[in-house]
């Protein structure tokens, strides 16, 4: 059985047969997603995973309307947290964005209908032979993270957007050759 080669560990391969790439349609997993991306940046994905169970405690199982609320003490309770990325600018950001996040679940229904509208709700199907083909951004991450940006969220640049689309299947960037591809490429 072949695999995405990036999958090596066996808490990534799990992520990897089970999640990446598989179209999310649920606002709450969604935001989690966005919240996940963007505290991974500048580390590897494998080190957001091992701490995937803390940060679903530390952010009130990933509840926008909660987070939004959160003041300068949780800010506080959240820096001294070791089962989180402890960084000032990710854990405001995550508080910010998660007021956005409202204000465009209240323009448009929800956030699954504002960022999937970017891919006509159909996920994009690439057809990558090997890692050094897939992007780490496209003209349609920058799209996104862009009106993200405008709109006043953080950790949303270009790069995390594309990992975020990867993630939330809204683009297909399982190998040609991995077991995942064809069946990942007929879900919507």
């Amino acid at each position: 059985m072949m695999r995405c080669p990036w999958a090596l560990s066996e808490l990534s391969s799990s992520y990897h047969d089970h999640e990446w790439g598989v179209p999310v349609h649920d606002d709450k997993i969604l935001f989690e997603f966005l919240i996940l991306e963007g505290a991974q940046a500048g580390l590897n994905w494998e080190t957001i995973l091992k701490k995937r169970a803390a940060y679903r405690d530390a952010y009130m199982k990933f509840e926008p309307a909660q987070i939004a609320k959160f003041d300068s003490v949780q800010v506080e309770n959240l820096l001294r947290n070791p089962g989180i990325i402890r960084n000032r600018r990710k854990i405001e950001s995550a508080i910010k964005n998660a007021n956005v996040f409202l204000k465009i679940q209240a323009e448009f229904g929800s956030f699954d209908e504002y960022i999937w509208d970017f891919v006509d709700r159909k996920p994009i199907q690439n057809r990558f032979l090997g890692l050094s083909e897939i992007p780490a951004e496209t003209d349609l991450s920058r799209q996104i993270s862009k009106d993200l940006k405008q709109r006043g969220m953080s950790f949303v640049g270009p790069t995390i957007m594309y990992a975020f689309m990867q993630a939330v299947g809204m683009v297909n960037d399982h190998l040609v050759e991995c077991y995942r591809f064809l069946e990942v490429s007929q879900m919507e």
